[in-house]
């Protein structure tokens, strides 16, 4: 059996779902604790929330097979102003959300503009800019074999630098492993995430290279997919390739353990082999076996995913940013005097993650019955 079609429901599904559970994970409600497979690992380790962000390169790498593709054919002017102008909107977008609300109530009272030595520059949307930049190059320059050499050549190049560059026995520490020394070097304290145990960048320099793997991994499945993907042979082989990938990278994980925070190149291949079966899993079901229900919930999103995110970003900050008579923000006055007392617990948390995700998800089914597709 082989269907072919260029549109493929499923890939904007999972494109819709990454964002769903990234939404449920960043915005967590209060007063009790998220559960533990919702919350990332505290360094080593792996849990469903770690499975997220890497997951959305995959599918912008999914989505990169086909755009990029006909940007290919266009010459390499086109390909450069494209490339040039999206990597660096986005960069400023992801910058600009954490410098939001730009200012801040001085020690007299009064609003002063947030200083910009304070201001993180790093983060997911600008580790998303650059991972699109370098793989969409490459993509430009390199066939498909010289590809995946070059993603192997990274992860491996990777894993070098962390123990030469490192501090001799704490290769691996969130304090001194080569990319917390290049950051600090680099951007300085001052512009590092602090909201860990220490200052450090789970979206840093050096560990953005390995991530750049899990776009060039989405791109190559895409291509593939768009080859053979809606056939039982194409899907064995998405789950074969899945198992091996998840499988090598539980062998490596014994010297080089998995964990996103650094983003291991063990974590790479472990997260590119669940991304392959899911995708597996989903072309099954919605391509050969036609069960669409359900499945516009998640298109929606998938339309319209960085302004759906950044969306949930900026009104998750701002809700945190209003005062309540309680003491409470206004985040904290819902989560905590509404769905914790109706729900208490973990599970309470959850359900005002799911109703802050619900809301968001509102704007993207308002933009989408307007047919407004916002893309950068």
């Amino acid at each position: 059996m082989n269907i072919k079609s260029n549109r493929f429901l499923s890939l904007d599904v999972f494109r819709g779902m990454t964002i769903c559970l990234m939404i449920v994970v960043n915005s967590p409600g209060t007063g009790a604790d998220l559960y533990p497979y919702l919350v990332h690992a505290d360094w080593f380790g792996f849990t469903l929330a770690d499975l997220v962000f890497p997951t959305f390169l995959f599918v912008m790498g999914n989505a990169m097979s086909f755009s990029m593709t006909k940007l290919k054919e266009a010459g390499p002017k086109a390909f450069w102003k494209k490339v040039i102008k999206r990597t660096v909107i986005i960069f400023l977008l992801g910058y600009l959300m954490y410098w939001y609300p730009f200012f801040q109530q001085g020690i007299d009272g009064t609003l002063e503009l947030k200083p910009f030595s304070e201001t993180r520059v790093m983060g997911v949307l600008q580790r998303i800019a650059i991972c699109y930049f370098i793989s969409a190059v490459i993509f430009y320059y390199v066939k498909q074999r010289g590809t995946l050499i070059t993603a192997a050549v990274i992860l491996l190049a990777y894993w070098a630098l962390l123990y030469v560059f490192g501090a001799p026995g704490g290769e691996l520490d969130m304090a001194i492993n080569a990319g917390t020394r290049l950051d600090f070097f680099i951007l300085g304290e001052g512009h590092i995430y602090k909201g860990d145990k220490i200052p450090f960048d789970p979206e840093g320099i050096l560990s953005t290279l390995p991530a750049v793997v899990n776009v060039l991994a989405g791109i190559l499945a895409g291509k593939y997919i768009q080859r053979a993907g809606k056939s039982y042979e194409g899907i064995a082989k998405l789950c074969m390739a899945g198992f091996v990938l998840a499988a090598l990278a539980l062998w490596w994980d014994l010297i080089f353990p998995i964990g996103k925070k650094l983003w291991t190149s063990s974590f790479v291949l472990y997260t590119v082999g669940i991304d392959l079966l899911i995708i597996a899993v989903l072309i099954y079901l919605i391509e050969i076996k036609k069960r669409t229900s359900g499945a516009e919930v998640f298109n929606i999103v998938g339309k319209n995913p960085l302004f759906i995110y950044l969306f949930s970003e900026l009104f998750f900050i701002t809700l945190r940013t209003i005062p309540t008579g309680s003491g409470l923000d206004a985040f904290e006055w819902v989560s905590e005097r509404i769905f914790q007392a109706i729900f208490p617990g973990s599970f309470g948390s959850l359900v005002t993650a799911i109703a802050f995700t619900m809301l968001c998800w509102g704007v993207g089914w308002w933009l989408d019955k307007r047919r407004i597709y916002i893309k950068i």
